[in-house]
């Protein structure tokens, strides 16, 4: 299998924790961590509760205790969304080798679109970047979710 083959069976996986939280009524944006061709751990965005709760955060979390370290070298995090400033932060403190991200960001993008912090060669790390992997799976399922929240929103105000 090569490495476009897995970046899109991974970010398949994404998806349906993307799928999870739209369940949830959450932004419907989904992540997991893959080292050596295995998910070590996922997660979904959970912004209800806490602004902190991004997929990406929750799954950078849930990767370093699992393997009991916060130097996440030689893993990648597949996102269905591009991360934000405060996500893209997490993944250059936390060493991931390798970032993989489906749709732009066109608000808060830190992978190249709005900024670059993934790729900031100022920074004490650098991650490698593949943009654009089932980027619009990935879109449609945002779209869905922004366009039933500004139906409810509309009909709260009728």
């Amino acid at each position: 299998m090569n490495i476009a083959d897995k970046d899109n069976l991974f970010m398949n996986e994404a998806l349906n924790e993307a799928r999870e939280a739209f369940i949830r009524g959450d932004v419907p944006v989904g992540a997991l961590i893959v080292r050596d061709g295995k998910i070590i751990s996922r997660g979904s965005d959970r912004k209800l509760s806490d602004p902190t709760e991004h997929a990406e955060i929750i799954a950078i979390r849930s990767c370093s205790e699992k393997i009991n370290h916060w130097n996440l070298t030689g893993c990648t995090l597949y996102v269905t969304l591009e991360p934000c400033p405060m996500c893209a932060g997490a993944c250059v403190n936390s060493r991931l080798s390798r970032v993989v991200y489906g749709a732009k960001n066109y608000k808060s993008g830190s992978g190249g679109t709005l900024y670059n912090i993934l790729h900031d060669t100022r920074l004490n790390h650098v991650c490698e970047v593949t943009s654009g992997v089932m980027a619009s799976e990935s879109l449609i399922i945002l779209h869905e979710y922004f366009l039933n929240r500004r139906k409810k929103t509309c009909c709260l105000h009728a």
